[in-house]
């Protein structure tokens, strides 16, 4: 009798199951019998299965009741019941501004066999982005499918598609209805197109990491959010379909251990296969730190920072003053200066804060037609056009320009009270909303203030984010059917879309991955990230005030990522050590690898600092004097003769050896170990310090990031 274990993810209506190890699950029609029954209120287990994971996973979904659940809880063989969760999306010149030009060396041949796989809301394959004018068939490598729903055909550029629907949303392809999607993979291994905007702004060519790359997209996103047993199912049919770099920009706000998050899961086992996932970091970086949502160190956690190109939006009042507003407007006013009203005298019905915010049902459309309306709140764009406003000019420090259905620039706090100080001082205050325009800003680049900040909130000594890339006001292919602005009242349709967020770093990153893999084909998931890592650019602490926690290692740096020189490696042993130093048991690291994996004896004594990653993190004490020490090993793929020496970069609050100081190299793929100590003390809580590590041999620069911090994890807060 064949004996299987399962795991399940719980839902109100639904449950995901996983089956651990290499068994497979006993269906409805096999006549294999199992060790584990239950028979459910509408049958068997079987007949309440919504989607079986038979592929790269073992597992599958099923509607289960509460009460169901606490009996097959208590059922031998039943590892654990995890809630399932709701996902949710994170979104020309970026390409450049890294210099990563379209001349740069390329394998073009080997660049067309590699499969970016894309998790997200869909693709719109007719679009310029993705044609496969001039590609030759998928790779032999590929054993995905193209069951992207009526309608729906693939080509030689996008060479899969699947949609997912656990729950019944009435949409029935893997066709992008909200943007999301195409711009995502678009942004990773779209073509060339050129001559692309939004209505004349951010003029330019359009194109991806990797144009010549193939696409396989993966539907897992509707209206309501992406189902975690969907994003399960993406994963598991990705693996399989063989891909070799998967961009994930999905991600939930809720603070989850590795075993509560399919993402974490779905990855690992990827990772297993040689597959790297990059993920968006998050974009709550408004809240402060330990906001982070991609954690899983066999992860990217990708954040966002701007480019050389912003999007200004001046308002110009009734005196001549003119001020800085920030909003992605390609319409005009010709000349013409409209009434300012601010949003508590065109309501009647609402309480004074409700009407300062322009919330819904609190603007008069008998009063705001023809005129700008002043709100306290940067998300009432929607309620004001709907109301018939010309315009709105709104209370927003969040220096990012967004698209809103009507002209809606944004002012931080200085500005927006100079405006409202002109308007309570004028008899007949009157201003006009310019057109957008594009600007030069020196100042980049610098992490935008809605990404989401470390540490990691599960394993403090290893670092998240790990990496920064332009992330605000992408321009990139959009799905023709959705509203730019997103908004359900906006008639607007276009094929290029300007969109901001972790969702559209995520993918800048993937395709960067992609560009080591065509030069680096046999590098494992952990090389590729740690080339990612070490060659980033430094960023400048004195314009990101959150340092290391808000950037990683530093900017994404493409050109030099194909060439490291050292790598930091880790395995699928490794990780499985470190999720034992962080108290895991056995059962919780089955439900992320699958099959069981016992603890090394002296693991639970191997600090996780010790992993071999490509960055070095610790959590301090706070206040007291501490002394802690971290163990690497890098693996030469530079120079075959090559001697690396040591550097660190002054920090009076930290004392730093490295032992040894040196490392001679005779080979190509030679490793070498070395030792980081770090001494220091008087931290404040909840504060960090840091410097850097590089080692160099003259042609290579490999940096390293080391930071202590005194946050606290939430299994210690």
């Amino acid at each position: 009798m064949a004996s299987y274990r399962f795991q399940l993810f719980l839902n109100i209506s639904f449950f995901l199951i996983l089956a651990i190890g290499q068994s497979s699950i006993a269906a409805a029609n096999d006549d294999r019998k199992a060790s584990v029954v239950f028979v459910t209120n509408n049958g068997s287990v079987e007949e309440s299965m919504i989607r079986s994971y038979r592929r790269s996973l073992n597992g599958f979904a099923a509607k289960l009741t509460e009460e169901e659940v606490e009996e097959l809880a208590n059922m031998k063989g039943v590892v654990s019941i995890i809630p399932n969760r709701i996902y949710h999306p994170r979104t020309t010149r970026s390409w450049d501004f890294m210099g990563f030009s379209n001349t740069v060396r390329r394998n073009p041949t080997v660049e067309s066999n590699v499969i970016i796989g894309v998790i997200d809301s869909g693709i719109w394959p007719e679009l310029p982005s993705f044609s496969d004018k001039g590609f030759g068939p998928p790779p032999k490598k590929w054993k995905g499918v193209c069951r992207g729903g009526k309608n729906f055909t693939c080509n030689n550029k996008v060479i899969g598609a699947r949609f997912y629907k656990s729950v019944p949303s009435g949409d029935e392809s893997a066709r992008d209805n909200s943007g999301h999607g195409t711009h995502t993979a678009s942004t990773a291994a779209g073509n060339v197109v050129k001559d692309v905007s939004f209505f004349g702004l951010a003029q330019g060519t359009a194109r991806g990491g990797v144009p010549s790359a193939r696409i396989a997209a993966y539907k897992v996103c509707h209206k309501k959010g992406c189902e975690s047993v969907d994003i399960l199912a993406a994963f598991d049919d990705a693996i399989a379909d063989g891909v070799d770099i998967l961009s994930v920009s999905l991600g939930s706000a809720e603070s989850t251990e590795f075993f509560d998050d399919v993402i974490a899961i779905g990855s690992f086992h990827a990772m297993e296969k040689g597959i790297l996932t990059l993920n968006s970091a998050g974009n709550n970086g408004v809240a402060g730190p330990l906001g982070v949502e991609s954690v899983a160190p066999w992860m990217v956690a990708v954040a966002a920072s701007t480019t050389d190109r912003r999007l200004s939006t001046k308002v110009v009042l009734g005196n001549g003053k003119t001020l800085n507003g920030f909003s992605v407007n390609p319409d005009t006013f010709n000349g013409k200066k409209l009434p300012l009203l601010y949003g508590r005298e065109v309501s009647s019905i609402c309480s004074e804060d409700d009407a300062r915010l322009c919330s819904e049902s609190c603007v008069d459309s008998k009063l705001v037609k023809g005129k700008i309306v002043l709100c306290d709140n940067s998300g009432s764009d929607s309620v004001v056009y709907s109301a018939g406003a010309a315009g709105s000019i709104v209370l927003d420090d969040l220096p990012v320009s967004f698209i809103t259905p009507l002209p809606s620039p944004g002012l931080n706090a200085r500005d927006y009270d100079l405006l409202l100080s002109y308007k309570n001082s004028t008899k007949n205050p009157v201003a006009e909303i310019l057109r957008s325009e594009s600007i030069k800003e020196s100042y980049s680049p610098v992490v935008a203030q809605f990404s989401s900040l470390g540490p990691n909130f599960i394993a403090p000594d290893i670092l998240k984010p790990d990496i920064t890339a332009p992330g605000a006001e992408i321009l990139a292919a959009y799905s023709p059917i959705s509203s730019p602005s997103g908004s359900p009242v906006d008639k607007r349709r276009v094929k290029y879309s300007i969109l901001s967020g972790t969702s559209m770093s995520c993918p800048h990153v993937a395709g960067i991955a992609a560009y080591v893999k065509t030069f680096h084909p046999d590098w494992s998931p952990s090389a590729i990230k740690s080339a990612l890592m070490t060659t980033a650019w430094a960023m400048d602490r004195t314009k990101n005030p959150d340092g290391e926690i808000s950037y990683g290692s530093g900017h994404v740096n493409p050109v030099r990522a194909i060439v490291p020189g050292l790598v930091y490696e880790t395995s699928k042993e490794d990780y499985i050590k470190l999720m034992c130093s962080l108290g895991y048991t056995q059962d919780n690291i089955k439900q992320i690898s699958g099959e069981i994996s016992a603890c090394p004896v002296k693991s639970k004594n191997v600090p996780a600092r010790d992993m071999n990653y490509p960055s070095l993190a610790a959590s301090v004490p706070t206040v007291k004097s501490f002394t802690v020490s971290f163990r690497r090993t890098v693996k030469n793929v530079g120079l075959p003769n090559s001697i690396y020496r040591v550097q660190i970069s002054p920090n009076p609050k930290l004392k730093v050896e490295v032992v040894p100081k040196v490392l001679t190299f005779k080979a190509l793929k030679e490793t070498k170990t070395f030792t980081v100590t770090v001494s220091g003390g008087g931290l404040s809580a909840k504060s960090m310090e840091s410097t850097t590590l590089v080692w160099s041999d003259g042609t290579h620069i490999v940096r390293s990031p080391i930071v202590v911090h005194t946050y606290p994890s939430i299994k210690s807060s």
